[in-house]
C-alpha cells in the first residue's frame, strides 16, 4: 500500500469514528501535524515509521493491510466491559458501558470501573466500544465521543489528556 492509499483509509476510518485529527494524534502517541501529512498523502513523513503507523493503524482497528472484517466479529463493547471489571467486585456488563458511553452518565458504584476503561483499557478496544455502542444506539461516534470527554472529566486520570 502506497502512502497515499493508506492517507486516505487513515482519513475514511477516523471520520467514520467521529475522531479528529488531534484525539487520534494523541491516541496513537503522533503529532497532529503527522496526522495531517500522512491524510494529505504528502509522500515522506519523517515521524512515521513502521511501527508508529502500525500502532496508528491499530487504534483505528485496521493493520497494513486493512480489513474491518475480524474487527467486526469482535464483541468491543463486552471486551471493553470485561476489560474495565478486571480489578474490581462487581460485573460491569457490555449493556452498562453502552448505556454509560451514551449518556455519560455511570451507574452508582461503577466509577472505578469507567475510570479503568479510560485509563487502563487497550486503545482499541475503547475505539470499538464507542463504534458499537455508536451503531447500537442509532448515534453517530462523534456523539459518543463527546460522551467520552464527559465521563472523562471526572473518572480518567492518567490519560484524561486523550479524551478532554
Amino acid at each position: 500500500m502506497d502512502m497515499f492509499s493508506l492517507g486516505q483509509t487513515v482519513r475514511e476510518r477516523r471520520r467514520i469514528l467521529g475522531l479528529t485529527q488531534a484525539r487520534l494524534a494523541k491516541m496513537a502517541n503522533l503529532s497532529r501535524r503527522t496526522i495531517h501529512e500522512l491524510e494529505a498523502g504528502k509522500a515522506q513523513i519523517p515521524d512515521l515509521g513502521v511501527e508508529a503507523a502500525s500502532k496508528l493503524l491499530g487504534v483505528l482497528g485496521l493493520s497494513l493491510h486493512p480489513s474491518l472484517t475480524g474487527r467486526q466479529k469482535k464483541r468491543g463493547l463486552w471486551m471493553a466491559a470485561k476489560n474495565a471489571s478486571v480489578s474490581y467486585k462487581g460485573e460491569f456488563s457490555a449493556e452498562m458501558l453502552e448505556r454509560a458511553l451514551a449518556t455519560a452518565e455511570v451507574p452508582f458504584g461503577y466509577e472505578a470501573h469507567i475510570g479503568h476503561f479510560l485509563d487502563e483499557s487497550p486503545l482499541d478496544y475503547v475505539v470499538m466500544a464507542v463504534e458499537e455502542a455508536a451503531q447500537i444506539e442509532h448515534r453517530t461516534p462523534a456523539e459518543i465521543w463527546t460522551n467520552v470527554t464527559r465521563l472523562a472529566q471526572q473518572h480518567s486520570i492518567n490519560r484524561k489528556s486523550i479524551w478532554v
